[in-house]
């Protein structure tokens, strides 16, 4: 079997190529880094390091890469492949598209048979996305095969993946924990065995949210708190217990969104709950938290991570105390070298708290926005924060 992957970033290498190598694949990474692909060339491998007690260190292969630039090379891998994944970043699937499209119309011309595309980006429905960009640069009449031809199931992937430059090259450095959840009723090539330790679910969007409210949640509320607090990690952060029992009751009043929404059982998000400090706590892993902080304008929207599920219990009554003190945190994360902290703080200068909360979260409701508004000048009292 052979897959073929584009982007041979942290995520490519340490979740997604790293998977599909323990399933048996022939792996083929397409990248823009002509240094990445000429290693990889050179020694048909790389090297991975998870972060657990022991570091234990992996080498994955067999591996090639095609540059980007060699687009016949790169076609012609597209029409031999069993499998294509993605892992570029939302913002260049666009760019992506025109060669997959060629190379799709080609395999499905020679009758190569039908085949599944993967996008894993950090952003919802990435396949459906790519799908678009390739319809695109298609003709009404090619589009059709593509649809009869060519699956696009949409995928949720977690894993804190990163890179160090060592004497022997450069090393990917993962976590040990790590989920691939990829939708079944979008693929088409049902003959192709199940990739080992990758869940496929009827319904992406519980999982999707889960990320995004539990784990996405709960590491921006830390990282605010902690930034109050005057720690530089989230790990050095969770040390404290206080922070810890914030975080774990934020969790588990963000929980009840999906236990009610969703119909998750109790236990099982509880599990879960368990499962995100412990990640967190991780000390193999220096989390720092002027980067998990970073951009709180996008994670203060309406849809977004600290807000929503905020919203929605507040409309069904459930309790919302910590979740409603980690949005007050956010509008006090004050990072000169952020832009859209800068914002923020202008804008409160300038407009007041309460306008500002509905200016940047969209909220309405004027009780919802008291209690957010009387946690923010609570939290400005205890940490003697000047306006």
């Amino acid at each position: 079997m052979k897959a073929l992957h584009f982007g041979a970033g942290n995520i490519g290498k340490g979740l997604i190529g790293y998977l599909l190598n323990k399933s048996g694949f022939d792996l083929c990474f397409v990248d823009v880094n002509e240094s990445t692909v000429n290693s990889m060339n050179r020694s048909n491998q790389y090297f991975l390091e998870i972060l657990d007690e022991d570091r234990t260190g992996e080498s994955i292969s067999p591996v090639r890469a095609l540059h980007s630039s060699s687009q016949e090379e790169v076609i012609d891998a597209i029409v031999e492949a069993d499998l294509i994944t993605t892992s570029v970043g939302a913002g260049n699937l666009s760019k992506i598209a025109p060669v997959i499209s060629k190379g799709l119309l080609k395999r499905i011309q020679l009758d190569k048979g039908s085949i599944d595309i993967i996008a894993n980006e950090n952003m919802i429905n990435a396949s459906s996305k790519l799908k678009d960009e390739v319809h695109r640069n298609t003709s009404e009449s090619d589009r059709e095969a593509i649809r009869s031809h060519v699956g696009f199931p949409n995928s949720a992937i977690d894993r804190l993946s990163l890179s160090e430059k060592r004497s022997e090259g450069e090393v990917t450095l993962v976590e040990p924990y790590y989920e691939w959840m990829i939708e079944k009723p979008g693929m088409l090539h049902s003959d192709l065995p199940p990739i080992n330790n990758a869940t496929y679910v009827d319904e992406l969007k519980p999982y999707i949210e889960r990320k995004l409210y539990i784990v996405n949640m709960g590491h921006a509320a830390t990282a605010y708190t902690a930034f109050l607090e005057g720690y530089t990690t989230i790990q050095s952060a969770l040390k404290n217990p206080e922070i810890e029992k914030f975080l774990r009751e934020a969790l588990q009043e963000s929980a009840r969104y999906f236990i009610q929404t969703y119909d998750f059982e109790a236990g099982e998000m509880s599990g879960f709950i368990d499962k995100t400090v412990k990640r967190f706590k991780n000390d193999n892993i220096s989390d720092d938290i002027v980067r998990v902080g970073r951009a709180p304008i996008r994670k203060l929207g309406f849809e977004e991570r600290l807000v929503k599920p905020t919203r929605v219990l507040f409309e069904t009554g459930l309790p919302i105390e910590r979740l409603t003190t980690a949005v007050a945190a956010a509008f006090l994360f004050h990072n000169p070298h952020d832009e859209e902290s800068v914002t923020i703080q202008s804008y409160i200068r300038e407009h007041g708290i309460e306008q500002s909360i509905t200016h940047f979260t969209e909220i309405e409701d004027t009780t919802l926005k008291s209690k957010i508004k009387d946690n923010y000048i609570s939290l400005k009292e205890k940490y003697s924060l000047k306006s």
